[in-house]
């Protein structure tokens, strides 16, 4: 159901929600919002007609969810004690949830109950706002109304996922580009997101002499952006910064790259605090490296390099560790080496993209008319030599935003067989990186 006023909604939900001035002050029957009312509520939140009416959808979940425990918190604590050796033995998943996120979010919560799970992180990218058309307000009111579905209480980590510097767009106005990264920045962070991941790695120099001539436009940004967080953190919380030394799919990265940046950029910030983790490139590719049939290349992790640089970044700088990007098409075999080799935070996303487009419950006339729409509206950048199945795998994530609501309505007996298979999906993964049984975690470390 989408609701087509805000008296209506409130009218509906009256039996479950007390409301009081267009907000919602006592969640009356917790069970009836999650059996159907959370339903009617993040369809109106994406598809209602007017934006003032989605706004109310999605402030009626936020505001649920916060009388149910359930907390925007920053890893802030917890990457801390990583720098401080006292907790150690597994990698943070943080979980790029691009289409049919709704259904995808309660998948990993109901996995995150069922294996007592505590830190996961759910993000999305710059570049992922765009082709999902999905801006920070929606994605989270997604994530929080999953949270209410799957009953979980507790701290919810939502982050900025590579909000990046276009390299071409800052060479040509340096100062428009970075306001746009600002903008986007401040609306993530009024909408919970109190984990932000600064990329200006883009902006590495490799033809510059020394490492620090490279990486001098890097760390120079990411201070500015690092000031810019931290004067619009709410109060009593340190927001999670991330920052990143080397572009993923470029070169890999070494220990003096993260030594040079990380001592220039302590320089540029003087006293104020600066990140909470480094992400570095060891060989991997954000989708995977497609062949010509659209299987997938392995790809070699140099695990010792990442052990290294991780283990630097704690030592020295107090940091969480090291972040791998690009990890959720590799093969299954390798997951449980990330939290042998001390990586503090893994990002997955390609791979339940994956299985939502390859999965033999998906409709195939859906699926042909997903592929006619991206030769015809992107056939443009079908690249020389590539297959069919190399285009199609490559620009598939273009057609996440223009057929939400089509992917949205797939019969429930569909989405309830997806949920199923992805949970199983992230409770593998979850196993793997050592997060089982650490929720208590988060009540030791998380504010």
């Amino acid at each position: 159901m989408i609701y087509q006023s805000a008296d209506e909604l409130q009218r509906d939900l009256s039996s479950v929600l007390q409301f009081k001035n267009g907000h919602v002050e006592e969640v009356l029957d917790a069970a009836r919002l999650r059996q159907v009312g959370i339903d009617s509520l993040i369809n109106t939140a994406v598809f209602a007609d007017s934006s003032e009416l989605r706004g109310a959808a999605r402030e009626a979940i936020r505001e649920s969810a916060r009388l149910l425990g359930i907390r925007p918190a920053s890893i802030q604590g917890l990457y801390d004690a990583m720098g401080r050796g006292e907790v150690s033995g597994f990698s943070v998943p943080a979980l790029n949830l691009r289409i049919l996120t709704y259904d995808t979010a309660q998948a990993v919560f109901r996995a995150m109950k069922r294996l007592n799970i505590g830190p996961v992180i759910f993000e999305i990218a710059r570049s992922e706002i765009g082709y999902t058309e999905m801006q920070p307000a929606e994605y989270a009111a997604n994530v929080e109304a999953a949270a209410i579905k799957a009953g979980y209480v507790g701290p919810l980590f939502i982050q900025g996922d590579h909000f990046q510097v276009n390299a071409s767009r800052y060479a040509k106005n340096p100062d428009e580009e970075l306001k746009a990264l600002r903008d986007l920045t401040a609306d993530a962070i009024q909408h919970d997101f109190l984990n932000i991941d600064v990329d200006s790695s883009t902006l590495v120099d490799l033809t510059q002499p020394t490492v620090k001539e490279q990486q001098r436009p890097n760390f120079e940004v990411a201070a500015e952006m690092i000031r810019f967080i931290r004067s619009h953190e709410p109060d009593g919380v340190r927001i999670s910064v991330g920052v990143e030394i080397g572009e993923v799919g470029g070169k890999n990265s070494t220990p003096e790259e993260l030594r040079v940046f990380m001592d220039s950029l302590k320089e540029v910030l003087g006293d104020v605090p600066g990140p909470s983790k480094i992400s570095v490139q060891t060989g991997s590719s954000h989708g995977g490296v497609v062949l010509p049939d659209g299987s997938i290349a392995k790809v070699a992790i140099a695990f010792d390099t990442l052990q290294e640089m991780s283990r630097l970044a704690r030592k020295e700088y107090g940091m969480g560790g090291a972040v791998q990007h690009g990890a959720s098409t590799l093969p299954d075999e390798l997951f449980h080496r990330f939290r042998e080799v001390e990586t503090a935070e893994i990002h997955l996303a390609t791979s339940f993209q994956n299985m939502i487009y390859d999965s033999p419950l998906f409709p195939e006339s859906l699926r042909q008319e997903i592929q006619n729409y991206l030769k015809e509206k992107h056939g443009g950048e079908w690249k020389s030599g590539q297959t069919e199945a190399q285009f199609i795998y490559s620009s598939r994530k273009r057609a996440i935003g223009p057929f939400k609501r089509q992917v949205w309505s797939l019969p429930d007996d569909v989405r309830s067989n997806l949920r199923q298979q992805l949970e199983d999906r992230f409770a593998f993964l979850f196993d793997k990186l050592g997060v089982a049984d650490t929720h208590g975690l988060l009540a030791r470390y998380i504010k």
